[in-house]
This record gives structure tokens, C-alpha cells and sequence, in this order.
């Protein structure tokens, strides 16, 4: 009588090799498409920028920078005390004032160093054609730490991968219902303030309320590590792949946190504002640089991720608990059942 082979079937081991050549591949194409092709199409489109002054005045300025294929939004002011109120609450980038002694710029390059420097080069180079000079006033200044943002936007991908991890560690340890819960508050709490001492009071490149930013680090990484075992919790270990492939291949390059959401190709921009890399990315800027302005909004979209993520951890245990307990009142009735009278 032959013996079961060790090894599986041949046919089986070339599917899966067959498997690995393709998808490998195709994965190593699909992450060079997200995170090149971002990259490479940067420019600004529909980027809101304020214009200040009176209306003549202001008339020759707006329609040199509507010539530009779209770039700008244009928001009009009455005066610069307006377009610099604009700036700080996040309505704006930049604004154009037109005074009598030339053009000026304001520009917050703490909301973003790419822009400001964008909108200062366009700016100048509008100037220089009309044979004027540009001031140039750094409303909202980027820390002398970190001008050029690099710091905050090298904190995306780490977030995210401690989110990934934490959910992860949670699913394989078996960790259920308010347990898990427990586990992904704590481990998000921990890692928000230990970001938050080495970002604000190491590196200093922060400048916010400090247990604001705290909060928006633990935020960032629950609502990752949340829907990574909220997911699982209800379709399994495969959950655990989707939600990262989501989080690292579309969240992360498509966050906009080292330019900005509006110099993204469309809908790039907007979409990665619903992922909790961008979101998050918006809201550490907001809290730390410009007193809260512009937070709602991705303050709101982290709050869903994290609750709709906890809720399915819980409905995910409630429902394995349901099924065991109909298992065992089967067996228990079964078992009755053949069991011999007398």
C-alpha cells in the first residue's frame, strides 16, 4: 500500500509557484505606481490662494494667476489684515496684497514649506515680468528645526506602521471584546506620548500644545490599529493584510503631508484626506502650528476610523461568542439525544 507523500502535489506546488511569480510583480508595480505617480504629476491645482486689496488694483493680479492652467483657487480680501487672519485660520496658503509700494506675500510655510516656496517663485516671477519687487512675510513660519517639514512628514509611515502592528498583535494574540479594546487604547495612548516627548521635547520640531499633539499621535495610530483588528475581527486574518494594503499603499502616498492635498493629482488628494495617514498629517499641522484652525475635519474622519474599527472588535467578539454558544447547546442536545434511556 503506497504511503501519503510528505510534499504536496505537484500541481498544487507549481499554483503556487505560478502564484508568487505573478503577484509579486504585480504588488512591486502597484507600489511604484502610488507612490511615483504622485510624486511625479505634483503641481498645484485649484491651491487656495487670497488676493488682497482694492478691486482695480487687485484685477491685473488675479488674471495673471487664473492664466495658469487652474493652479489657483482665488480667494479676494479687502485689505491684508483679512488675508492674514485667512492664512492663519488654514482658508488659504498665501495671499496676494497689493500696496502702493509693490506686491507682498504672505505665506505660512508651516503649513507647508513646498508651497510657500511655490507660490513665492510664481509670485517673484509675475513681479520681475511687470518689472516690480516682491516682499515676502512668513506668516506662520516652519521651526528652525525643521524648515523644511521633513520631521513631521517622516512621521506618516511610522504611525502607520505602529497602528499595523498593534492591531496586528492583537488579532494573532487572541485578544477579544473588551480586552482588545484595552490593548488598542493602551498601546495607541503609550505610543502618542512617547512620539509626542520626542518630537516636541527631543527633535523640537513642534511648537503646539503638548498633550494636544499627544492626543493627535494616539488618535493617528488607533484609528489604523483599530481597523486593522476590527476587520479582522470580522473576516479574519485576512482583514489584517486589506486594511494594511489600504493604510501603506493609498494612505501613505496619497496623504500629501510633504507638499499638500491640493498639489496631488485629482481625486488623489481628496482621497487620501479619508485615509488616517493624511488626516492625521492635517490635523498634527493644525494643532501644532495654527492653534487648532482646519482640525475638524480630519480631527472627525481619525474619530470614525477609531470607533467604527473599536465597534467591530466588539461586534466581532460578540458575534464568535454567539457562535460558540450555539455550537455548545448543539453538542449538548446531540449528545442527549443518543444517549441511551435506562
Amino acid at each position: 500500500m503506497p504511503t501519503p507523500s510528505a510534499t504536496p502535489p505537484r500541481n498544487a506546488a507549481s499554483r503556487r509557484l505560478v502564484a508568487v511569480v505573478v503577484l509579486v510583480p504585480v504588488l512591486a508595480a502597484l507600489a511604484l505606481w502610488a507612490f511615483a505617480w504622485p510624486a511625479a504629476r505634483t503641481a498645484p491645482r485649484d491651491l487656495p490662494l487670497g488676493v488682497a486689496g482694492p478691486a482695480a488694483a487687485t484685477a491685473q493680479v488675479e488674471r495673471q494667476l487664473a492664466r495658469q492652467d487652474d493652479a489657483f483657487e482665488i480667494h479676494r480680501y479687502a485689505d491684508e489684515a483679512a488675508a492674514q487672519e485667512a492664512v492663519e485660520d488654514r482658508t488659504v496658503y498665501g495671499a496676494v496684497v497689493v500696496t502702493p509700494q509693490g506686491p507682498k506675500l504672505l505665506t505660512a510655510s508651516a503649513a507647508s514649506p513646498t508651497v510657500a516656496q511655490l507660490l513665492q517663485q510664481a509670485v517673484e516671477r509675475q513681479a520681475a515680468a511687470a518689472g516690480t519687487e516682491v516682499r515676502t512675510v512668513d506668516v506662520v513660519p516652519a521651526p528652525q528645526t525643521d524648515p523644511r517639514g521633513a520631521a513631521l512628514n517622516a512621521s506618516v509611515l511610522p504611525l502607520a506602521l505602529a497602528g499595523m502592528a498593534a492591531g496586528a498583535a492583537v488579532t494573532l494574540l487572541g485578544l477579544r471584546g473588551v480586552r482588545a479594546v484595552s490593548a488598542l487604547v493602551g498601546a495607541a495612548a503609550l505610543i502618542g506620548v512617547s512620539t509626542a516627548a520626542l518630537a516636541h521635547n527631543w527633535l523640537e520640531v513642534l511648537a503646539g500644545d503638548w498633550w494636544a499633539e499627544a492626543g493627535v499621535f494616539a488618535l493617528s495610530t488607533l484609528a489604523v490599529s483599530a481597523a486593522v483588528a476590527g476587520l479582522a475581527a470580522l473576516v479574519g486574518p485576512a482583514g489584517i493584510g486589506l486594511v494594511s494594503f489600504v493604510v501603506m499603499f493609498l494612505g501613505n502616498p496619497f496623504s500629501g503631508a510633504s507638499s499638500a492635498p491640493q498639489m496631488l493629482p485629482e481625486p488623489v488628494g481628496t482621497i487620501g484626506q479619508w485615509l488616517p495617514p493624511g488626516a492625521g498629517a492635517s490635523l498634527l499641522r493644525s494643532v501644532s502650528f495654527f492653534d487648532g484652525a482646519a482640525a475638524t475635519g480630519p480631527a472627525l474622519t481619525l474619530t470614525w476610523w477609531a470607533a467604527l474599527g473599536l465597534g467591530a472588535v466588539l461586534l466581532g467578539s460578540a458575534m464568535k461568542t454567539r457562535t460558540k454558544g450555539t455550537e455548545s447547546a448543539t453538542g449538548k442536545e446531540l449528545d442527549k439525544a443518543l444517549t441511551p434511556v435506562g
